[in-house]
């Protein structure tokens, strides 16, 4: 008798919801899934009846179930039976070290913390006697919680029938090309492995990083070259393990997640960061302003008149007569308001404030900024580049994740860029530099919450694009704004976010 058939909606243990098939090969179909159980996205295999290396599969992922350094690919679940067998593990969203050199290499210390991170989190799947065997730049991922996470760990290699002599030095080379792909944008294998463009050839050989990219360190050029070039190089002791490259790169700046925001009567004053932004080693933090030079002081003498002082006596005396003609004339004033209004009492010692025609307004520095995306995994959504909206550089910028729709695939109501204020306060208008995108639909929400439901919308637009201001003849008091994409706009035949700048202005 033949299994069922799989298909989008298909319900696995009554839990897992299949929805959307995201690859397949070779008798196996990767599928986005809905854990309806703890309302989560996770990622399912499924197999084709017949699959021949079916129960290699579901031991390799029970092992990696064991694993406990969280960046591996958590494993879930993994079945095998006679109806619907199948692996269930962590849905990782993020960029891909190959989204992330589309553009070009990465800084020098940016790949190198990448790959630093992997290779410890491979080291500890070794201890396990559990190897990858097919690192590729799609296996390496920068999520959108701002952590690493390596993919595939123990069940990629049986899904493509990969085995190795000597797995731990197939895994040192494979880190070693991943590290040699963010220095160069370039991948030493075959083309097809990685979607990336080959490495050049001398004499036969792969050329070195420092051949390839100018401004690659020394150091990195020869640590690359000791994982898969040890014969460009005489002499050099090869790097054979994972945990022999986790060691060489273990004095590498990490890449480190956004700072939770603290509350205003603790919270430090943000301190400018060294790092730059291409590095991504560092979260930087809105720059503070220079204290203001101050203005050299001069001491001046009254010069003394040689002569007509009398003259000098006269006109103070005349303005003196004049300042109490004045003050006379105030009083009389006065004194007449008090005998016209004598029925209305009037608390004493109270001064009864002269009314505005408009109530001024400040500008607010927002004391943190993150992603926010209610219905992810981690409710964050690119929080890394955050407070590059609220550095004052105009040339910066944070931006979403890319969607091939402007509705998120209608697996979300939005995302946007959560903005956190000392503290409570009226805010009046926001100010936002969505730059060249086209299209797309934005609200800006003010509250003392971060849950939708209890934020005033301040304005909104149904062109996300260029700069825009949003303002209420009334203020919208809260501690967080937020600017939040129901719609996104186009972005290189893609859907994406992106502000600039955010400018906040609250009533004094």
């Amino acid at each position: 008798m033949s299994s069922p058939a799989v298909e989008p909606g298909t319900k696995l243990a009554e839990r897992f919801r299949l929805e959307d098939r995201v690859h397949e090969s070779g008798g196996a179909t990767l599928w986005k899934a809905i854990d309806e159980v703890l309302a989560r996205p996770v990622a399912v295999h499924t197999f084709d009846p017949g699959f021949p290396r079916l129960n290699e599969v579901v031991t390799a992922a029970r092992a990696a179930s064991r694993l406990t350094d969280p960046r591996l690919t958590q494993v879930f679940d993994a079945t095998e039976d006679n109806g619907h067998s199948y692996v269930v593990s962590e849905w990782v969203s993020g960029e891909t070290l190959t989204d992330m050199i589309t553009a070009g290499p990465l800084e020098p210390e940016r790949a190198a913390a990448l790959v630093a991170e992997a290779a410890e989190a491979l080291a500890h799947a070794h201890e396990a006697d559990l190897a990858h065997l097919c690192l590729t730049p799609e296996h390496l991922v920068w999520t959108a919680g701002s952590t690493v996470k390596l993919l595939g760990v123990g069940v990629d290699a049986v899904l493509a029938d990969v085995t190795s002599d000597d797995p731990a030095r197939t895994d040192a080379e494979g880190l070693g090309r991943l590290l040699y792909a963010g220095l160069t944008g370039h991948w030493p294998g075959e083309e097809q492995e990685s979607g990336l463009p080959a490495a050049p050839m001398d004499d036969g050989h792969f050329c070195t990083p420092r051949q390839v990219t100018a401004g690659v360190p020394g150091y990195l050029d020869t640590i690359t070259c000791r994982a898969i070039l040890p014969e460009s190089r005489r002499g050099i002791e090869p790097l054979t393990t994972p945990e022999a490259i986790a060691e060489v790169l273990a004095s590498v700046p990490r890449p480190t997640p956004m700072p939770m925001p603290m509350p205003a009567a603790v919270a430090p004053s943000p301190s400018p960061m060294t790092a730059s932004r291409s590095e991504g080693v560092e979260t930087p933090s809105p720059p503070r302003p220079s204290p203001p030079t101050p203005l050299p002081q001069h001491h001046y003498q009254q010069p003394r008149p040689a002569g007509g002082g009398g003259m000098v006596n006269k006109v103070v005396m005349t303005m003196v007569v004049l300042l109490v003609m004045v003050a006379v004339g105030l009083g009389a004033w006065t004194l007449g308001r008090s005998i016209g209004n004598a029925g209305t009492p009037v608390a004493e010692g109270t001064a009864t404030p002269t009314p505005t025609a408009k109530a001024a307004t400040r500008e607010v520095r927002p004391a943190a900024a993150t992603g926010f995306d209610p219905l992810g995994t981690d409710g964050a959504e690119r929080p890394e580049l955050a407070l590059y909206a609220v550095d004052g550089k105009p040339s910066t910028d944070w931006h979403s994740e890319s969607y091939n729709s402007e509705d998120f695939g209608r697996l979300k109501d939005g995302v946007g860029l959560m903005l956190t204020l000392d503290q409570s306060m009226p805010v009046k208008q926001v100010s936002v530099d969505f730059g060249s995108g086209s299209g797309g639909a934005v609200e800006i929400r003010v509250g003392d919450s971060q849950n939708l439901k209890d934020m005033t919308v301040l304005g909104k637009s149904t062109d996300a694009s260029g700069k825009k201001t949003f303002s209420s003849d009334s203020p919208k008091k809260g501690r967080h704004v937020l600017v939040w994409f129901t719609k996104m706009p186009t972005y290189q035949g893609k859907y994406r976010g992106t502000v600039h700048e955010v400018k906040v202005l609250a009533t004094k």
